[in-house]
């Protein structure tokens, strides 16, 4: 007999019941037969049936007396039992139920009804063990799930924070330093108890997390500027102070849609406050002395520290010795006196962090803690990042979010495309599509204000920047080691500027060469362009774009696509 199918013992006095049962289902089960009770224990040592079909009226031992030893036996009492008789009255059956019998088969036996009664018992009885499986397994399962959303939502954290120094490249490395700076900071506080009642209501490890975010009101400041060798102009100079705002605005926009106030709280603080003095001449709103939150205070040493001990165009690398004595000299000016003085005591700790950084070994910084911060909203956050004022880029991951999925929707009910669609992994998609949609918005700002067409170096600098996109998306890769997750970024993040026909950017794919996912992106990338913010041209109504897209169907665009997006461009338009 297979050892892969369900087993199933028939116990009954009578050899032709037995017989009519073993016809019955041998075609689909292991049966074994046996004619009483002290025969089934027997047979119960050697094999675990999946289910006992068991008489009631028999000789020496009935189906009740056996039904009992069953079920108060630790290694049988989780078979269920079926009980077989001739006759039955409503007692009876109660009594057998209250034993634990699962169901009742009348004799003489209907073969159909025999059979799908067995199905349907060992089908229920194969659902309950995986229901209770999983049970005793849930807790271990939610835990490895929240570790694993919890790596998500760090790592994509980080390339956030990694965004803005691709901006600020001269400073590789600043965000991460500093928040090691506040970690050490924030530990010695706490040892020497100095702000205690602050402190105490703090999560530290969401504050120093929080802490990646100080600077990423640094996006909106364009490269001439940011990257600017030599001294800035006061014009310019008041345009660096405004990324203080601009980070408080952008995560303000976040704190809209989502009830993770804790986090961003602290994200908000640090970005509007690190520049703020402790005699009141910093920004962006000059506050004084102990007006100036906590979060700031701490984060200008870290900040200012980090900042002096590297090169920057505007300025040679101090020592650790000089930067020490600028930080002790501006004590009660620049600085917090009494967060100074904890500096002073444990500076060599500072430069023995500068100093591993410097030799490319990362200190370890404890990460564990925020269970908060979800995807969307990292997803909301970088939407926000590059143009809170004004029309150009603001929401448009969001309205590519929509369009794919309406698109994506469409395609699942079509012949053609429905059975390639159904195997994508939707959320993998579209992140992957909002990871793609960076590259054009890490360009200089002032490229992507431009009302006229680009020049040539321009686009090619936009275009470059997919390489940019490509290394973030291996971080992430290597981040979360998900493979899937990832798995159609790359390709996106090449292959937006490829064209049907073949004349398109980087490698002049044609046709099916071009992954669907790509040639989906091309029609809602334009739609969306010309819709809702061009770089390069006057905002067309929707009538007039879909005109265009249907007119490059073929050339620009996959003609079946294109029909496709003919069917649901209304859908298009109530989305934007």
């Amino acid at each position: 007999m297979s050892t892969n199918r369900k087993k199933v013992v028939v116990v009954d006095d009578d050899l032709t019941n037995l017989a009519v049962a073993r016809d019955t289902l041998a075609g689909k089960y292991d049966v074994f037969t046996v004619p009483s009770s002290q025969k089934l224990f027997k047979i119960l040592e050697k094999i675990a049936p999946d289910l006992i079909l068991l008489d009631i009226e028999m000789p020496e031992m009935d189906g009740y007396e056996t039904m009992e030893i069953i079920k108060n036996s630790e290694n049988f009492s989780e078979i269920p039992v079926i009980f077989l008789t001739a006759c039955i009255d409503p007692a009876s059956e109660v009594r057998g139920l209250n034993l634990g019998a699962v169901d009742y088969i009348t004799k003489p036996f209907s073969h159909q009804l025999l059979l799908k009664r067995v199905e349907k018992q060992i089908l229920f009885d194969v659902q309950q063990k995986e229901l209770k499986n999983y049970s005793n397994n849930l807790e271990d399962m939610v835990k490895e799930k929240a570790h694993t959303i919890f790596e998500l939502q760090n790592s994509i954290l980080k390339i956030v924070a990694e965004l803005v120094e691709c901006r600020d490249n001269v400073t590789g490395g600043h965000i991460e330093r500093t928040q090691t700076y506040l970690r050490l900071l924030l530990d010695i506080m706490r040892e020497h108890n100095l702000y205690p009642e602050e402190l105490l209501l703090w999560d530290s490890n969401m504050l120093v997390m929080s802490s990646l975010l100080h600077d990423v009101g640094k996006i909106s400041i364009r490269d001439s500027i940011l990257l600017k060798a030599g001294k800035l102009t006061d014009e310019e100079y008041e345009e660096v102070k405004k990324h203080c705002t601009l980070g408080m605005e952008i995560i303000e926009k976040i704190e809209q849609s989502t009830k993770e106030n804790s986090f961003l709280q602290h994200a908000k603080v640090f970005a509007v406050s690190h520049h703020e003095r402790w005699d009141g001449k910093g920004y962006p709103y000059g506050l004084k002395g102990d007006k100036i939150p906590l979060q700031g205070r701490m984060m200008a040493i870290a900040d200012v520290y980090d900042a002096l001990t590297n090169e920057r165009p505007y300025k040679r690398s101090f020592s650790h010795e000089e930067s020490v004595e600028i930080i002790k000299r501006e004590s009660g000016t620049h600085f917090d006196p009494y967060l100074v003085d904890l500096f002073l005591k444990y500076e060599r700790n500072f430069k023995e962090i500068r100093t591993d950084y410097r030799l490319n070994t990362k200190t370890e910084t404890e990460t564990s803690g925020i269970t908060g911060i979800s995807l969307e909203s990292l997803s909301k956050l970088t939407s926000g990042l590059f143009k809170i004022d004004g029309d150009g880029t603001k929401g448009s991951i969001d309205k590519i979010r929509r369009y794919l999925i309406t698109f994506i929707n469409a395609l699942l009910v079509h012949e053609h495309y429905k059975s390639e669609v159904s195997q994508w992994d939707v959320r993998a998609f579209l992140l992957s599509a909002f990871l793609r949609d960076i590259r054009q918005k890490i360009s200089d700002v002032h490229t992507l204000d431009k009302t006229n067409t680009l020049t040539a170096d321009e686009l090619e600098a936009v275009k470059a920047r997919a390489d940019m996109v490509m290394e973030i998306i291996q971080k992430i890769k290597e981040e979360l080691n998900d493979e899937n997750l990832m798995c159609n970024a790359e390709a996106l993040a090449y292959s937006s500027y490829e064209k049907w026909d073949g004349t398109g950017q980087p490698f002049g794919l044609k046709g099916e060469e071009i992954p669907l996912h790509n040639r989906l992106m091309a029609i809602i990338d334009s739609y969306n362009t010309l819709v809702n913010g061009p770089y390069n041209s006057e905002n067309l109504s929707h009538g007039e774009v879909v005109d265009l897209i249907k007119s490059q169907s073929g050339t620009s665009f996959d003609p079946e696509l294109v029909n496709i997006f003919l069917q649901c461009e209304r859908e298009f338009e109530e989305e934007g």
